[in-house]
C-alpha cells in the first residue's frame, strides 16, 4: 500500500487532556486520539461535517506524532456549576489550577491513501485542538510505501479495541462514548529538530 503523507510542523502544540487528570493516568500528551484525528480531518475537509460522517475517519489512514519536548504549564479554569458565598452575599464560580502540557516544536505526518486529499490537506494548516496553536505543511509530499511509513519515528495510537489496547477518552463526534487504542512507538520519537525526512 502507497500513503501520500504531509508533515505538519510548528513551533509548539497544545492537547487538551479529556479530564483533569488525565496525563496523570495515561501521559497523553504523547499520542491523538480518534476524536483529535476526527477533528483535524473535519477541518480539512469540511464537507465531511455534513451527513453521517460523525464517529468516523475515512480520509486520514496513519498518522505519527514527534516532538522536542513537553512544558508544563499551569492554567485557572472555573467549574461549570456556581456557588453562593454566605460570608459576601454573592455567587461565586470555584476556581482551581489545571497543569497542561505545551508539545514544543511538534511534528504530525498524517497519511492518506489518495494523493487528490494529500494534496488538499498540503494547502491547509491543522491545529492540536486549540486555534492557535498551528502546525502549517511541508512545502512537498512524500510518497511513503507502509513498510516507509512505519520506519517513521514517533508515536502513533492505533484505533483498536483488544486486550492490548486502554481508553484514551470520550469522543465528542461520537455520543461521548468510550475511545481506545494501542500506543506504537517507533525508533526516537524526542526528535533534536533536525529533519529525518
Amino acid at each position: 500500500m502507497r500513503y501520500y503523507v504531509v508533515k505538519y510542523s510548528g513551533p509548539f502544540g497544545f492537547i487538551k487532556p479529556w479530564t483533569a487528570v488525565r496525563d496523570g493516568e495515561t501521559f497523553s500528551q504523547q499520542f491523538l486520539t480518534p476524536s483529535i484525528v476526527e477533528g483535524i480531518e473535519k477541518k480539512l475537509f469540511p464537507e465531511l461535517l455534513k451527513g453521517n460522517h460523525y464517529g468516523k475517519i475515512t480520509r486520514i489512514m496513519r498518522h505519527r506524532l514527534t516532538y522536542q519536548a513537553i512544558s508544563r504549564q499551569q492554567e485557572v479554569i472555573q467549574t461549570r456549576g456556581f456557588e453562593f458565598n454566605k460570608s459576601e452575599k454573592r455567587i461565586v464560580r470555584p476556581r482551581s489550577i489545571l497543569s497542561r502540557g505545551i508539545l514544543i516544536n511538534p511534528n504530525v505526518y498524517l497519511a492518506f491513501g489518495k494523493e487528490k486529499e494529500a494534496a488538499i490537506a498540503l494547502g491547509q494548516h491543522i491545529c492540536l485542538c486549540r486555534n492557535e496553536d498551528i502546525l502549517f505543511p511541508d512545502d512537498r509530499m512524500l510518497k511513503l510505501s507502509e513498510q516507509e511509513f512505519n520506519k517513521l519515528d514517533g508515536f502513533e495510537l492505533h484505533f483498536e479495541k483488544n486486550k492490548n489496547t486502554f481508553m484514551v477518552g470520550y469522543n465528542r463526534f461520537n455520543k461521548f462514548r468510550e475511545m481506545f487504542g494501542r500506543l506504537e512507538v517507533t525508533n526516537n520519537p524526542l526528535h533534536n529538530n533536525i529533519n529525518e525526512y
